[in-house]
């Protein structure tokens, strides 16, 4: 049997990593794949039977890509799971239905001030109140915030024909809007294509336009910029500093000034911190390779600790520089300075990593 899909694999099998081997064999509950040199790998149990799914698609010589559960694992097999296939199926999906506009029949399981949150396949999606159809949108005057969300909790558990308009993989962000009597509803300006035509006839990247947000997520802010336009503001455009809760900063009805950093014929993405002077030009010439600092333990992440040197300016102090992540946090409390040295200083790239003195 010829071997080379390995050429593009790990080179160590570790927990946690992914791995590509060749289907050998499948059977009622499990399937075996060929990880040479390292083994042979298999998919059983829960594992197995969560993605009967995407099985009935695989055979055998197939090339598959698989996520390292065990090394040594049952009867000596590198145990391994395939739900990252199954999670990037179900969004290759979600693509589809967007692109195609695909009306689902979904069930709304929560409510929040800024919307209903959809359950489909697993993956909790989002439906802006802005989004919702004339005869579900939530009609209080004065834009009392409880009043709305009184009038959206009404939904919960009620069922909705809706069409996907946005799908973010890196995000894992899924966005809906209602349809009604077939048609994108009066809310679903960003799929609204027939109403408002090319965007990029009316608008392009480097305008600032006066807006008023419809709804806070906690990815960010929806903006009406014209009475057949919506946008996105992501978290990640709200401000230099470090933004955790969108809807602490913002409310319907509130007044923005935002400028347009992507515009496509179907939709813009608008950003509130472009507006501003970016912290990281104005530090350009204050911090240097090997230089010592004072900076506040802002977050923990994946990577170790964001550390905020000023407002604006943050940086990665890396879990390498540890025994593990348990050691770090130990070291490095939230809300407490220490003093740092910095390992790289790139302001054009808006990064930083730093070391503890």
């Amino acid at each position: 049997m010829s071997h080379d899909y390995f050429d593009n694999a790990v080179i160590n099998i570790t927990e946690g990593a992914n791995a590509e081997g060749t289907v050998l064999d499948i059977d009622k509950n499990s399937m075996y794949i060929d990880l040479s040199p390292f083994g042979t790998g298999i998919v059983f149990g829960r594992e197995f039977l969560s993605i009967k799914d995407i099985i009935k698609n695989i055979s055998v010589g197939d090339s598959i890509t698989a996520q390292v559960i065990e090394t040594e694992g049952y009867k000596g097999y590198i145990e391994l799971s395939l739900k990252e296939a199954r999670k990037a199926t179900i969004w290759q999906e979600a693509e589809q239905f967007r692109k195609d506009g695909t009306v689902l029949s979904l069930t709304v399981k929560e409510a929040n001030k800024g919307g209903l949150m959809i359950q489909w396949q697993g993956i909790t999606g989002f439906l802006p109140a802005s989004q919702l159809g004339p005869d579900n949108y939530p009609k209080v005057s004065g834009g009392d915030k409880n009043r709305i969300l009184m009038e959206l909790e009404k939904l919960v558990g009620q069922k909705l024909d809706l069409q996907v308009i946005t799908v973010d993989l890196e995000e894992e962000k899924l966005i809906f809007t209602e349809k009604k009597d077939g048609n994108a509803s009066a809310g679903s300006s960003r799929n609204n294509n027939a109403d408002r035509g090319d965007l990029t006839e009316s608008y392009k990247i480097g305008d600032v336009l006066d807006g008023e947000v419809t709804g806070a997520v906690d990815f960010g802010i929806f903006v009406r910029v014209a009475d057949n336009l919506e946008g996105l503001v992501h978290i990640s455009e709200l401000s230099w500093s470090l933004v955790e809760n969108p809807e602490s900063l913002y409310s319907a009805g509130d007044k923005v000034q935002v400028k347009i950093i992507d515009v496509t014929p179907e939709k813009v993405s608008l950003s509130i911190k472009a507006l501003t002077p970016s912290p990281w030009e104005q530090a350009r010439d204050k911090y240097k390779k090997d230089s010592e600092v004072s900076a506040v333990v802002i977050r923990y992440n994946e990577h170790g600790a964001l550390v905020s040197v000023e407002e604006g300016v943050a940086g990665l102090v890396h879990v390498s520089d540890f025994a593990d992540i348990a050691e770090l946090k130990d070291k490095l409390s939230l809300g407490m300075n220490y003093s740092f040295k910095i390992n790289a200083f790139d302001a054009d790239k808006q990064k930083m990593t730093l070391s503890l003195v």
